[in-house]
């Protein structure tokens, strides 16, 4: 069962959804209307799980999509995707324009030990003092003074920024890229903004 964003094979312990990684939302839910009538012909009296693959998807986009099948076949559905943030999930890249993220506004400063984490872009208005961390799936404004660490695009989108009224960080990340800022040569950035180009970590 095929269609241009959407294939659906019959495993041995599961019925595997995998959707194109690049397709739009609106046009996958579209494709999958379609396709559940022939979707529910796998079902008689057996339950087998649906496992839905591919596409990083919103937390919202997997609701939505779990309740449109659900409707017509009450059945467990897992996704197989990074479900926190950090180092060790990343498991795919992907890119995302920055005006399509999702921002979350944290009104603060974050203290020595402190983490933040969040799927999305986000925007601090403070500062994050050294020893606090903020971790993003996509963008990190910070309207003060970054000196903890900051890594953006934590789950591969190499198009994240980092930006800050000050950058005196010894190391930021975007994606799976880390820069080690030499304090001895440059001590702070002023509104700076941090970004890849050419598979490096530029601050401008």
């Amino acid at each position: 069962m095929k269609n241009s964003c959407i294939t659906i094979n019959l495993k041995k312990d599961n019925i595997v959804i995998k959707i194109t990684e690049d397709e739009e939302y609106a046009k996958i839910l579209e494709a999958l209307r379609k396709k559940l009538p022939e979707l529910k012909k796998f079902y008689n009296n057996e339950k087998t799980p649906i496992l839905i693959t591919g596409k990083i998807l919103k937390n919202k986009e997997m609701d939505e999509i779990k309740a449109l099948i659900k409707e017509k076949i009450d059945v467990e559905i897992e996704f197989e995707i990074p479900k926190t943030l950090g180092l060790h999930s990343i498991k795919k890249a992907f890119n995302k324009k920055i005006e399509m993220s999702e921002t979350k506004f944290y009104k603060g400063s974050l203290r020595s030990g402190q983490k933040m984490e969040v799927e999305g872009s986000l925007v601090i208005i403070g500062d994050v003092n050294a020893g606090a961390e903020v971790i993003a799936s996509d963008n990190i404004v910070v309207l003060g003074a970054l000196r903890g660490l900051a890594h953006a695009g934590a789950k591969g989108n190499k198009e994240a920024i980092i930006a800050a009224g000050l950058i005196d960080a010894v190391q930021i990340r975007i994606a799976n890229i880390v820069k080690e800022i030499d304090r001895d040569e440059d001590i702070m950035h002023k509104q700076a903004c941090t970004f890849v180009e050419n598979g490096e970590i530029v601050i401008e």
